[in-house]
């Protein structure tokens, strides 16, 4: 299997603005060190050659990032998207928020992102440098020799337990298509069910009070695009509100996981972006999961069109009452 590098998106992305194909390109651009990896919108050739970046820390989903880039954009933007970011295009074409005909998609292969936050809890502070890609070497500033650390130890959480390495949504691939994996991703959300009502409310009591509001699982989620949001809107009475007390450090979080359910493709966004480290995406697996109980499995963004169990209706849709028997009775 050939190994797609960021020269092979480098290439691509040259090609395809040569020849008037596209005018824009979507992809990542390196921070100030190796890992502070960031959307970036590229418009010519030397801007691609001199920024644009492809390893284990292009984390971000880049569809969200669409909905407001694309307006600026005459003609066609080429994304370059990771399987399991296709899941969100789609929803976001089912959706309308993304026209279709204004986005050239170029799937790309992924073997897992690597979470900074593990790689500071192996080697420290300081960090300076990191290169590689399934062996990365991890320089600092407290070290004259770098560390060693394997990928498969500091992968991301939502890569360790994900859901597909298929592109479900794309006009050409770098790589192959990828197949659905027999994914453990639920395995948390039933360790936090098996949990006594005082143990899960502890459990979310501790994460959520970790909460400084900064809306960044908001802001990066491709589900949440709403032109104006509840959490803005001055006639809501939540606007923008401190948490003040217990109730409302877990209103917004709670609020957030019902608007995004039949739509959350479980692309962990809002885990990822999170300052205070908070498993955000369970609250979402959660839903997911009960949902598929309930109604059938169902996967967001598997097909544009696709129409999710909570807006829609057969005789056969079980209810939520006889799942929690279920459960009872099972436990």
């Amino acid at each position: 299997m050939q190994k797609i590098t960021e020269k092979h998106l480098a290439e691509k992305a040259k090609d395809l603005l040569s020849q008037g194909k596209v005018s824009a390109v979507l992809g990542w651009r390196r921070g100030e060190f190796d890992y502070d990896v960031t959307p970036a919108l590229f418009t010519d050739a030397d801007e691609i050659e001199n920024g644009l970046v492809y390893n284990c820390f292009c984390g971000a989903n880049l569809s969200k990032y669409l909905v407001s880039k694309i307006r600026a954009v005459e003609g066609r933007m080429l994304v370059f998207l990771k399987p399991c970011d296709t899941y969100s295009i789609n929803q976001l074409f089912t959706e309308h928020r993304v026209d279709r005909e204004k986005v050239y998609i170029v799937g790309i292969p992924c073997n897992g992102m690597a979470d900074i936050t593990k790689i500071r809890n192996a080697v420290g502070e300081g960090i300076t440098g990191v290169s590689g890609d399934e062996c990365l070497r991890v320089e600092t500033l407290y070290s004259d020799e770098p560390a060693e650390l394997c990928l498969a130890d500091v992968m991301s959480e939502r890569c360790v337990n994900c859901k597909s390495k298929k592109h479900v949504a794309y006009d050409e691939l770098l790589g192959d298509e990828g197949e659905v994996l027999d994914s453990h991703r639920f395995d948390e959300v039933e360790r936090i069910e098996r949990m006594s009502p005082d143990e899960r409310f502890a459990f979310w009591q501790r994460e959520l009070s970790r909460c400084i509001r900064c809306n960044a699982c908001r802001d990066a989620c491709p589900a949440c695009t709403c032109e104006v949001c509840v959490f803005n809107n001055p006639a809501s009475g939540v606007e923008s509100k401190a948490p003040v007390n217990e109730f409302e450090e877990k209103m917004f979080h709670i609020i957030r996981a019902f608007h995004v359910a039949g739509r959350c493709t479980d692309c962990g966004e809002c885990s990822r972006v999170c300052p205070q480290n908070i498993p955000l995406h369970l609250l979402n697996r959660k839903l997911i999961k009960d949902m598929n109980e309930c109604y059938g499995e169902y996967q967001a963004g598997e097909a544009v069109g696709g129409v999710s169990p909570l807006t829609d209706y057969t005789a056969e849709d079980g209810e939520p009452g006889d799942l929690i028997r279920r459960r009872d009775t099972d436990a």
